[in-house]
């Protein structure tokens, strides 16, 4: 799945904090797929200013990442409560159609 720096940032915020070994194991797999490396960190000059991370957002940086079966499964639940719940944000909005797909 491609996806761009608050795609990737939005992934790591919505992967839940608690779960069995095995779904552990595999988010840490995920995580370290979806970080960035020190290219990437020196290319968009990430800044943390008043707790509000920015960096370069006119350098397009996109990153191929492979989310397993389980994974995806995992993060289409995290999704679709979110929609259930009216708790979608304009952040999701490109990630619910890559993971969820168009519902309509």
């Amino acid at each position: 799945m491609e996806l761009n720096v608050k795609e990737r940032f939005v992934l790591l915020g919505m992967l839940p904090k608690e779960a069995n070994f095995m779904t552990l194991k595999l988010m840490r797999t995920l995580k370290e797929a979806l970080s960035f490396d020190e290219e990437e960190i020196k290319v968009l000059n990430f800044k943390n200013e008043e707790g509000r991370l920015f960096w370069e957002q006119n350098i397009p940086v996109m990153k191929s990442v492979t989310i397993g079966d389980f994974m995806l499964e995992l993060l289409k639940k995290e999704f679709k409560k979110l929609d259930s719940d009216g708790k979608l944000t304009e952040d999701h909005f490109s990630l619910f159609e890559k993971v969820v797909g168009d519902k309509e």
